[in-house]
């Protein structure tokens, strides 16, 4: 089962979710030891942000020269895109900033949503490609943000993820939640037990 496993908080050993995705990854590692895990730290090594003519080329489909430079992205996005695509897994370390998802993230993100090969445009609307794909996310929040929670509104980090995936076709993903993290040392250690309890229950698919 080919598994692609990435994080996207900049606190390194400090990080929740990154201990979080962690986890994930053990427990499925644990129940089915043939897990072939690939690694990508997008805080690490960020992918790059969209350029207008990488955009130009992949999403408009202009058959231009090509600078070296650009060659070169396209031949790394090429590589971000097929490495999703292969996986039957996608564990994702998901750390809340300012209300949203990390910009490292986001930067994954525009180079996965791409027509004709993660969706496509019909006559009855977008329709996404991957409803096969199982997505696992592991988020961290400083706060409290779920449903019913007074900053609730606040909340585009979870909404968001679960959107575009849907808009690719992953309509389900499972999702765990470490929230309150930053509110107290004692918040933290209840957030944790509770979000380690999701995940002992996390089974193969």
């Amino acid at each position: 089962m080919p598994l692609l496993h990435l994080d996207s908080s900049i606190l390194g050993a400090s990080s929740v979710s990154r201990a979080l995705s962690a986890a994930v990854v053990a427990r499925l590692k644990s129940l089915d030891p043939t897990v072939d895990v690939v690694y990508r730290d997008l805080a690490a090594q960020p992918i790059p942000h969209l350029s207008g003519s990488y955009v130009a080329v992949v999403r408009g489909g202009l058959e231009t020269s090509h600078d070296a430079a650009l060659q070169a992205d396209l031949a790394f996005g090429e590589a971000v895109l097929e490495e999703f695509l292969a996986a039957d897994t996608v564990v994702l370390g998901v750390a809340q900033y300012n209300f949203s998802v990390p910009s490292q993230l986001k930067a994954w993100i525009d180079r996965v949503a791409v027509p004709g090969k993660t969706f496509r445009y019909t006559e009855k609307g977008p329709e996404g490609l991957l409803g096969n794909k199982r997505v696992i996310i592991a988020l961290a929040r400083g706060g409290f943000y779920g449903p019913g929670s007074p900053a609730e509104s606040f909340e585009h980090t979870l909404s968001y993820l679960k959107s575009v995936l849907a808009f690719i076709g992953i309509t389900n993903p499972e999702v765990i939640v470490a929230d309150g993290v930053n509110v107290s040392a004692e918040q933290r250690r209840s957030s944790l037990q509770e979000a380690e309890a999701q995940i002992a229950a996390v089974k193969i698919a």
